[in-house]
């Protein structure tokens, strides 16, 4: 199976898309769930700008969410540090496909009710900043070429600061980093997933990508092994609630059958040039597998303003 190339782990060279885009992830949870977070590095060169997104999630706090679109680019194109009022981030490559550590320090606002993004947003405004280090749980993945892209479960560590709260992480998580292609969120739907069950079988799928259309990209790594067992389906049912935040997902892909209940939200409003929006919530999820295994882990659901929406299917 092949490998992610090393060189890879740096930034790329864009076409003249004008919706072209490069993007980290870096998402984490603890084993029991009770804390998590993501950041996001999103490089748009041809509109000039950069999305950066970071936050802290938990079922008994409120949501802590960075949300910057209008970041300046790097002074270089290699560059992943990034700069702006009240914001300053750094992301470094360690050891390519090994190792790789973030940085932040920056306001952000806080708030009781996460739906609350979609408005005014309107909350606390708290010192929020983190050290984490994104080390690789035995092997990196390499997306079929569909679109250059990998992904890396990880185990994370590291320290993150709250207003006067000093908060330490021994958990696991996931990074990917994709480029290459143009990211529309205003017209295209997908769910992702990433994370871990208990015995240390680990996880990822993206798909929904089609209504009525179950074509994807899965893996499944089981306990100690370095092979990935790939799946080229992912069958969905998601269930919306209020501001349509889903309140639960079935998934089935690479002979994994997963619910997922999400336990803390983190979303994001996007809005084109042209005025249109989407909705992009994205969750720190308990998961219990069909075996009645348990585990937890991060999921999203692009939502175009079109009104289409990810699959439901009867439940047996």
């Amino acid at each position: 199976m092949a490998t992610p190339d090393p060189a890879d782990e740096g930034r790329h060279t864009p076409d003249d898309e004008p919706l072209w885009n490069e993007s980290y992830y870096l998402d984490w949870f603890s084993e029991d769930l009770t804390v998590g977070g993501y950041a996001r590095i999103g490089f748009y060169p041809n509109l000039g700008r950069v999305w950066y997104w970071a936050c802290l999630v938990g079922p008994d706090r409120p949501l802590v969410t960075v949300i910057d679109h209008d970041v300046a680019l790097p002074s270089s194109t290699s560059s992943l540090e990034v700069r702006h009022d009240g914001l300053w981030a750094d992301h470094t490559v360690e050891t390519p496909n090994e190792h790789m550590t973030i940085n932040l320090e920056a306001f952000a606002v806080s708030l009781d009710d996460p739906a609350d993004v979609y408005g005014d947003a309107r909350g606390d405004r708290v010192p929020f900043g983190f050290e984490l280090d994104f080390e690789t749980d035995r092997a990196a993945y390499l997306w079929p070429p569909v679109t250059p892209r990998y992904e890396i479960p990880c185990r994370v560590h590291g320290e993150v600061l709250v207003g006067d709260e000093r908060i330490d992480v021994d958990g696991w998580g996931q990074r990917d980093h994709a480029w290459g292609a143009a990211r529309d969120w205003w017209t295209n739907q997908w769910s992702w997933s990433a994370g871990r069950l208990e015995d240390g079988t680990r996880w990822h799928t993206a798909g929904g990508f089609f209504p009525g259309e179950d074509w994807g990209v899965a893996y499944r790594l089981d306990p100690g092994s370095t092979e990935f067992a790939e799946g080229a389906s992912v069958e969905l049912d998601v269930t919306e609630g209020r501001e349509r935040l889903p309140t639960r997902t079935g998934l089935r892909a690479a002979e994994l059958d997963l619910e997922f209940e999400p336990v803390a939200f983190s979303p994001v409003l996007l809005e084109h040039p042209d005025g249109r929006r989407a909705r992009f919530p994205r969750a720190m999820a308990r998961v219990r597998s069909a075996d009645g295994r348990t585990g937890g882990g991060w999921i999203e659901w692009n939502q175009p303003p079109t009104g289409t929406k990810l699959p439901e299917r009867a439940r047996g």
